[in-house]
């Protein structure tokens, strides 16, 4: 049964143990959050995938730091339970150690994230140490890695021969033995999540991954198919949020047009005083 106790590091290692499923979502800003938060989410992620959802960019390599400091503080502004991360942009986990941690330590401090996730393999290891003893939680990303879209050639499964296979394996034990709290996998065929999870001892959030992991996630404007072009095969719509929407806009629109809106329940009065001090004895209401 869910309780309002904030979710932790410590609970989502308990979920896994218990083979409780994870239940995590983007959400971009204070209403998306707010509504994430009371459905009941374990999880929300502040996506850079905000930067094709929102602000409209063709992918999220765009995204900068300031752009996820002020998404996130809308995000923390509206949860009290779930646990929040906030991803790190295009750059900045794969640079020097000491401005990754700057970086890490802006979504934390400014952004009230409980934490960050960064993309990436064996690479990143050194990052994810410093971070860990620097207190700030980390989230690995391995699989499908949006930032890295253009040297993969595109959104592609990854993980489908025995010898990339066998890579994400690997880096998903280097990223848990640099103190990762959780992985997330992307677009990985459902046997290797399967691997993937067994090897581990802290929780794999799949998007695109199967079943067999101990969590899922998906962007809110998928799972709502709220004004977005994008239907990826993994993702799965509950509700047409976007066409209920232009419908009301539509709507306003033709009464505005029409004169219909607004009415009288619509509109204010000013007194008889204010009506004859404006217009003179003969005056009357607008």
């Amino acid at each position: 049964m869910q309780t309002c106790k904030p979710v932790t590091t410590s609970t989502l290692r308990q979920m896994k143990t218990k083979k409780e499923q994870i239940a995590m979502l983007t959400a971009y800003d204070y209403p998306s959050a707010k509504l994430a938060e009371q459905a009941g989410v374990d999880m929300i992620l502040v996506g850079d995938s905000l930067g094709m959802v929102v602000l409209g960019y063709d992918s999220t390599v765009s995204v900068t730091m300031d752009d996820m400091v002020h998404h996130t503080k809308a995000v923390t502004r509206a949860v009290t339970r779930a646990f929040v991360v906030a991803d790190m942009p295009f750059l900045t986990c794969h640079g020097s150690v000491d401005q990754a941690i700057m970086h890490a330590g802006r979504l934390i401090q400014e952004g009230n994230a409980k934490a960050v996730k960064m993309e990436g393999g064996q690479e990143i290891v050194p990052i994810v140490k410093r971070c860990t003893l620097a207190g700030i939680p980390v989230m690995g990303h391995l699989g499908l890695t949006p930032q890295s879209v253009h040297q993969l050639g595109g959104y592609k499964v990854q993980g489908k021969d025995i010898e990339s296979a066998k890579q994400l394996i690997t880096d998903a034990k280097a990223l848990e033995e640099a103190g990762a709290f959780a992985i997330v996998l992307e677009c990985v065929p459902r046997e290797v999540t399967a691997k993937v999870t067994e090897a581990l001892e802290i929780p794999v959030i799949g998007i695109g991954a199967g079943a067999d992991c101990d969590g899922q996630v998906l962007v809110f404007h998928d799972v709502l198919s709220y004004a977005s072009n994008i239907q990826p095969k993994f993702a799965k719509s509950y509700a047409n949020i976007g066409e209920t929407i232009q419908t009301a806009i539509e709507n306003y629109v033709n009464e505005v047009k029409a004169q219909h809106f607004p009415r009288p329940e619509h509109t204010f009065h000013a007194s008889e005083e204010t009506v004859t001090q404006l217009y003179g004895k003969e005056g009357q209401k607008c």
